[in-house]
Order: structure tokens, then C-alpha cells, then sequence
């Protein structure tokens, strides 16, 4: 199953894509109306907009340095998972989405990084808990959240993962706790990104380090690869790779060239059929411009 990831309606309709995923709430903190046309997304506790007009939401590490875009390793800024009030929001967001349609993708669903968060309502949550570690405090605040809109969502639940599927990695990262969500999970998507896909050897063995982790459950594995801008050549090479491993392959962000390499890995597919990277598309891709 090939799908795309895009921030404009209209690709959602385009027959080429057998999925299309919209951003209603990105990691900008940007909202748009839920789309009925496809599934809808959300970025949860990723959110620059939200942390910018009140720093008090941001989740903060044991020296009281917040999630942060001007901090290192942080491309967006997080808010702490704990805020009821925030997630109290989250959950309203996800009430429209499937009032639009009755799927849901989740992105951002943990804690920012290992450390984190070290406010005060967290060191005092996880001193009343039950439990005697932190991480697994938080692995359970995390769960609990995803329980939450699971209850809420009618039809198939995805989740993004941070791509690390070593063992024991992602819970001490982010608290998400894979053999405790994929009973709730239908379909974990693991965004492997990369500029050029000029080699592929690494994205062979994280697709099937998740393939492996994700052996005997009911939920399945997507693999999402950049679009934009990416040699059509290239990007054929690199589905070719993830769909060895995963359900469904989706496409972030350029519409028209995903719609290309899936034409091409089509065309080559046919027996004494062959496609050029110039050959013509689709009325339903013809003449539109990616995000």
C-alpha cells in the first residue's frame, strides 16, 4: 500500500495513493480543518506555538532546561505530557478528526528526550505513583494517553515512532512503550527520512529492526520516506527497500514526485513496459504543485 503525508486537501483524492495522511496540527503548532477525504493527524506534544506563548507548557530536563527548538538536538519544541489541560485540548482535537473520518494518526506522543520531564507536577506525579522507576512511570503516562484516544477512535489508530527499534530504546527515550501500545495500535509508522536515498543499507536494517519488533502482533509497520525534492530514481530505490519490510510505504510531503516513483515501480513492474522519470501522469496529478 503506497500513501502520501501532505498539508493540501485536494492530494488526498489524487488515485495514484491508496492513503493519504493530512496534518491538522503539525509540530509548528498550525491547525487546519480535519479532512472527511483522508486520515487525519496530529502532531500531540510537539507544538512550537504552544511553548512560544507559554513557556510554562514546555517539559524541561533535571537543570530546568526546557524542550526547546534553541536547544540542542530539538528541531521543534515539546510540551510536558503530564499538562492536563493541554492534553484535555489534544482530546478535543481528536474528537473533530474522527468526526471528519473514523481514522487517527498520532505524532509526538512521548516525552521529548531520556531526562525529561523534570517539572515539578511530574517529580511530584511520579512520587505518588506506584512506581519505583521513573521510566516506568512514564512509559505508563504515555500509554495512558494513547488509551485515551484509542477510546475515542472508531476506526484504525496509527503512531509514529522515533526510528531506533533497538530493545528497551524508545521506552528509556520517550516512554513509548511498544509491547504495552500494540494491543491499542493498529499500525506503528516509522518516518525514515533522508535528502537523497544515495545509499540504503541503513534504512534495511531499521526497517527490519522494526520488523522484527513488531513479529506476532496485530499491529503492522509503515515505513514513510522523504519526497521532496529526492531523484526519482533514488526514491524508487529506497521503497523498493521499505516495502521488503513494512505494509504500506507513505510518502511525506511532495506529492507529485511520490506519485512519480510509484508510477515508475509500477511501470517496471509490467512486463516489457517501461517508464521514464519524464513520463506522463495522471489528470489527478497533472498540473498541481506540492506543498
Amino acid at each position: 500500500m503506497y500513501g502520501v503525508v501532505t498539508r493540501n486537501a485536494e492530494e488526498l483524492e489524487w488515485s495514484v495513493f491508496d492513503a493519504g495522511y493530512y496534518e491538522v496540527k503539525d509540530v509548528t503548532g498550525r491547525a487546519a480543518a480535519p479532512q472527511p477525504t483522508g486520515v487525519n493527524m496530529l502532531s500531540a506534544f510537539g507544538d512550537n506555538a504552544a511553548v512560544g506563548d507559554d513557556p510554562s507548557l514546555a517539559a524541561v530536563d533535571a537543570d530546568g532546561r526546557p524542550a526547546t527548538r534553541e536547544q540542542p538536538y530539538f528541531d521543534w519544541s515539546y510540551v510536558c505530557p503530564t499538562h492536563a489541560d493541554y492534553r484535555e485540548g489534544l482530546l478535543e482535537i481528536v474528537d473533530d478528526c474522527v468526526a471528519a473520518g473514523p481514522d487517527l494518526r498520532l505524532d509526538d506522543i512521548g516525552f521529548p528526550r531520556d531526562g525529561y520531564c523534570r517539572c515539578e507536577r511530574c517529580d511530584r506525579r511520579f512520587a505518588a505513583s506506584e512506581f519505583d522507576e521513573r521510566e516506568d512511570w512514564r512509559a505508563s503516562v504515555v500509554t495512558d494517553f494513547v488509551a485515551a484516544v484509542r477510546d475515542r477512535v472508531p476506526g484504525e489508530l496509527s503512531v509514529t515512532c522515533y526510528p531506533d527499534p533497538y530493545p528497551g530504546h524508545l521506552r528509556a527515550r520517550s516512554g513509548l512503550d511498544i509491547e504495552a501500545l500494540a494491543p491499542m495500535v493498529d499500525r506503528f509508522v516509522v518516518p525514515l527520512y533522508d535528502t537523497a536515498y544515495g545509499t540504503t543499507y541503513w534504512l534495511e536494517t531499521i526497517a527490519k529492526g522494526f520488523e522484527s519488533r513488531l513479529a506476532g502482533r496485530d499491529s503492522s509497520l509503515a515505513i514513510e520516506l522523504y519526497a521532496v525534492d529526492v531523484d526519482v530514481d533514488a526514491l524508487v530505490g529506497a521503497t523498493e527497500v521499505a516495502e521488503a519490510y513494512a505494509e504500506a510505504v507513505y510518502f511525506g510531503y511532495d506529492a507529485s514526485n511520490a506519485a512519480a516513483a510509484i508510477r515508475r515501480l509500477q511501470a517496471d513492474r509490467r512486463e516489457g513496459v517501461s517508464h521514464g522519470a519524464d513520463a506522463e501522469v495522471d489528470d489527478d496529478t497533472a498540473d498541481h504543485s506540492g506543498p
